[in-house]
């Protein structure tokens, strides 16, 4: 191995030779974690961020992103030093004044009004904080790079440059990324290759219910989910989501009942289907928090295997809290709204899994046991599986099904 040190564009970095080895000699790190101050956003994240964790925290303006990162950044500071938070959206007088109204205490919380990646660079090689937090990384520029700020080629060397120097120097780096509700805007879609953790905030702006979503995370699973409600003294974590969520749920028809899980812990979700005559020529087809697509898929397989007929309804599906839910296991619980709206009558206290094929049978999904026993801690005792998703649980009766039409049976 050669180590060679040099003054690379104002930070001190090694650069170091390997020789390639074989993979089962490679011992496993042992990692350091440091608490966010968040509870359930530590365990979210495998434990905490490590040293030169390089995160990238996306979502829509106004969604409470620096709000979230301003209170990180004050207990942060508390723990372990001071933090750096660079803002080229804000005044330091603005980032002040939300500040006083988070409460926050902190005098190790430093504020730096910087858009220079270079003059930037100078800054974190002298201060050398516990935390760096951009915000945001579309506001820096290079002066080695002709284009604008925001524009691709800038938030791309922006992003390498600063990762390269907070993991030469060991210090977890956060950079925010504005997004619009295509999700199209440059930066972060460009950047999730080059992060090691990315974050999607999500969830309705006027509401006081958010969503933290680890999207990747190479230190640890990704799929979690983390719950913040919003109050006057800013985000406080919701200690049991599927509580929360299901707190004011009316035993109707068209809800039903939905364990979902994409990382390790399942969350119960209340899924609603409203069906009305048509109101024009063309039916209306919405959603909120699940795939208008895979709505059309439903609603095409309800008609031709079960003979449950909307062609002539408006149809409206929305998964309550904010949540998107992506993986197909939440099909059975949409038909089964949709046709407990239709048939006017209620589903009862089941919770509700599985995916439907195009010929209508109802495909095995993962996380069976998980899902079941999240849904008896809250006191659903019946369940309606994919067959090859059955398995036995103590106090719980759960019933598998093939096909859509048995559980359609079960139901109406």
């Amino acid at each position: 191995m050669v180590e060679e040190r040099e003054l690379h564009k104002g930070v001190l970095r090694t650069s170091e030779r390997k020789r390639a080895r074989p993979v089962l000699s490679w011992g496993e790190e042992k990692l350091e974690r440091l608490s966010t101050g968040f509870k359930n956003l530590n365990h979210a994240m495998g434990g905490g961020l490590v040293s030169g964790q390089v995160v990238l925290l996306a979502g829509e303006p106004g969604i409470g992103k620096s709000t979230l990162l301003l209170q990180l950044s004050d207990s942060f500071s508390k723990e372990y030093g001071n933090v750096l938070y660079v803002s080229g959206e804000e005044s330091p007088s603005q980032i002040a004044l939300r500040a006083k109204r988070l409460a926050l205490s902190s005098r190790g919380l430093m504020t730096l009004p910087e858009t220079n990646l270079e003059a930037l660079l100078h800054t974190l090689e002298e201060e050398r904080p516990s935390l760096l937090v951009i915000d945001s990384i579309q506001t820096l520029y290079s002066s080695e790079l002709q284009s604008s700020p925001g524009s691709v080629a800038q938030v791309r060397e922006c992003a390498f440059r600063l990762s390269e120097a907070c993991k030469t120097l060991g210090i977890p780096l956060f950079l925010v990324g504005q997004v619009n509700k295509e999700g199209v805007v440059a930066g972060p879609k460009v950047l999730e290759h080059l992060v090691d953790t990315v974050l999607y905030f999500e969830g309705e702006r006027f509401n006081f219910y958010r969503v933290l979503k680890v999207i990747k995370n190479r230190f640890g699973a990704g799929g979690e989910l983390v719950f913040f409600k919003m109050s006057e003294r800013g985000l406080e974590e919701v200690p049991e989501p599927s509580a929360f969520l299901l707190q004011e749920r009316v035993s109707s028809s068209g809800n039903v009942v939905f364990p979902h899980t994409e990382g390790s812990k399942p969350l119960l979700l209340e899924v609603q289907s409203l069906t009305i005559h048509a109101l024009y020529t063309t039916p209306q087809r919405r959603t909120q928090g699940f795939d208008p697509n895979r709505l059309s898929l439903i609603l095409a397989v309800l008609e031709k295997e079960a003979k449950v007929f909307t062609r002539d309804r408006d149809v409206f599906v929305n998964v309550v809290g904010g949540v998107r839910v992506e993986e197909p296991a939440i099909d059975l619980a949409v038909a089964l709204a949709i046709a407990s709206s239709v048939k006017d009558r209620p589903v009862g206290d089941f919770v509700v899994f599985g995916e439907i094929g195009l010929s209508g049978e109802v495909r095995s999904v993962h996380f069976a046991q998980e899902r079941l026993k999240e849904g008896l801690r809250f006191g659903f005792e019946k369940a309606i599986v994919p067959k090859g998703s059955y398995v036995e649980v103590d106090g719980m009766e759960v019933i598998p099904v093939k096909h859509l039409r048995e559980a359609l049976d079960i139901i109406i």
